[in-house]
């Protein structure tokens, strides 16, 4: 796919060198939004849609058929092309400080676009959307499904490539990235259908205007990142006060929470359950706070079963205390069950945690040492498919346990 983005890439900057660009302050007033867009560019590398602006109005050129009243004379090739001149000048200080969009959203925005223009521009400039649904309602009605459209197209391009960097399901992966398109995504969806209607009517005034919501949406967005991101600082350093009592070892809880989430991950499990499997996973030690005398490396998984349940009843009662999700606490308090008793979430962090503890004790053959041992306790403590997949999770090269996320 990124083959494909980089030769869809480079025919359209060669196509419109040689044709020259038609309708230039058009292109280049779009081209300014995409690139204000990437410059207001926020939050990390990864995010699905770190620059809602830039992808707004790129979607807005695509869809573009008249400019107060007069025909557009842009084609496909010329769309992508001054979707990505913008894109590559407004991120230009982004790279400058390491915080540049990857390959696979760069990817992304180059097919989705070209996809756009290629559904629009043709059945435009034939005058076959006239014929089929007029300059009313039906017209409005077309660009809202053709918008649609475009944002399965994304959702897919996006589980495609994150499947191929990971080797997560694709299914989940695209579970995920559909119950993403609600939240900003139609934000941008709706910003570039009014603004390629707005431009249509009033001409390029009507940019700013109709762009201004998108940009405060941004900052709400933001702002909620934010407090997100406290929020996971907070437990974090809350799940670190066993390590500073001297109950666990250096971080602990964090290589259990990252390991945790990667097994979810391969399991297949929701955002919003891979965010309660973190915490949970972080918190997974509070318990320990209760003993008198520290368990020896922090080691739980080797008590007996009566001790681990009431080190994890402690600790949920400390979760619940923190007013944090209630689901959090359920995990924490069930991880010391029978595994046919707890919740996919508990599963996973017993497993992940009882992984850790072992291989560090293990020395050099830890992992595969402790990967045995887990296997001949699936009769009662680990669930096998949760095993299983923990095995396939640290057999894959790069998994990095230093911090969750």
């Amino acid at each position: 796919m990124h083959t494909v983005a980089a030769a869809l890439a480079l025919v359209a900057l060669a196509v419109t060198a040689w044709r020259g660009v038609e309708d230039r302050g058009v292109a280049l007033a779009f081209g300014v939004l995409v690139a204000v867009g990437e410059l207001a560019r926020w939050g990390r590398t990864g995010d699905r849609e770190p620059a809602p602006l830039g992808t707004a109005g790129a979607l807005a050129y695509a869809l573009l058929g008249e400019v107060a009243g007069d025909s557009a004379r842009h084609g496909t090739f010329q769309i992508v092309a001054v979707t990505l001149a913008g894109a590559l000048v407004g991120c230009v200080p982004h790279i400058a400080r390491g915080t540049g969009p990857t390959a696979d959203q760069m990817a992304r925005r180059v097919l989705t676009v070209g996809f756009a223009a290629v559904c629009f521009q043709p059945l435009y400039a034939q005058g076959r959307l006239a014929q089929w649904v007029g300059d009313g309602p039906g017209y409005a009605l077309l660009v809202v499904g053709l918008l649609a459209l475009i944002a399965l197209c994304d959702a897919v391009l996006a589980a495609v490539l994150a499947h191929a960097r990971t080797g997560w399901p694709f299914g989940p992966l695209l579970r995920d990235e559909l119950r993403a398109v609600p939240g900003i995504g139609s934000a941008v969806c709706a910003t570039g259908a009014v603004s390629a209607l707005a431009v249509a009517v009033a001409g390029l005034w009507a940019l700013p205007v109709i762009s201004l919501p998108l940009l405060l949406t941004q900052l709400a967005f933001r702002r909620y990142a934010s407090v997100r991101a406290t929020y996971r600082q907070t437990i974090a350093s809350l799940a670190r006060a066993t390590e500073i009592a001297g109950y666990t070892p250096h971080g602990h809880a964090l290589r259990v929470a990252a390991l945790s989430r990667a097994v979810g991950r391969d399991l297949g499990l929701s955002e919003p359950e891979l965010t309660v499997l973190e915490y949970a996973a972080l918190m997974h030690d509070i318990g320990q706070l209760s003993l008198l005398d520290p368990v020896t490396d922090g080691a739980t998984a080797a008590l007996p079963a009566d001790r681990q349940r009431r080190i994890a009843l402690l600790g949920g009662a400390v979760v619940r205390q923190t007013g944090v999700d209630a689901r959090v606490a359920t995990v924490v308090e069930r991880q010391a069950d029978p595994y046919r008793e707890q919740p996919v979430a508990a599963r996973i962090v017993r497993a992940a945690n009882a992984y850790e503890e072992m291989a560090r004790e293990e020395g050099p053959q830890g992992p595969l040492a402790a990967l045995e041992r887990l296997r001949l306790g699936t009769g009662r403590d680990y669930q096998p498919e949760v095993v299983e997949a923990l095995a396939r999770v640290v057999s894959r090269p790069g998994l990095s346990l230093g911090q969750a996320g």
